[in-house]
């Protein structure tokens, strides 16, 4: 019963988010916004961290399992990349290195505000 809960509160607040697309017509897809909306009750403390946290360790623990349309829908596309190859590689590789600068970096802000804490 408590993990149906926590399932109700992750999709309401992307159904919000897809609610907030569709009415404001943001350039920001809807499930971000849902995502947003999730860190602002969570920061706010509208939304305590034991109200999903069962559920988010099992989606994190599954996390490779939602990449596989992903996959899929690059296999399905390969006659679109075709002599393209460079290009998509080269956008693979740049925007993982801006992943994990920013990662690093955002990680380095946290433990120092955490330190001063």
């Amino acid at each position: 019963m408590k993990l149906l809960r926590q399932l109700g509160i992750i999709l309401v607040l992307c159904l919000l988010g897809e609610l907030i697309n569709l009415i404001f017509h943001t350039p920001i897809p809807g499930n971000v916004l849902g995502m947003l909306l999730l860190f602002l009750a969570l920061s706010l403390n509208i939304i305590k961290i034991n109200m999903v946290d069962k559920l988010s360790d099992f989606l994190l623990d599954h996390l490779s399992f939602f990449f596989i349309p992903a996959g899929v829908g690059i296999i399905s596309a390969l006659p679109i990349l075709n002599g393209k190859w460079v290009a998509f590689l080269s956008v693979i590789f740049i925007s993982s290195i801006i992943t994990m600068v920013v990662t690093g970096w955002t990680i380095q802000l946290y433990v120092r505000r955490k330190h001063y804490k």
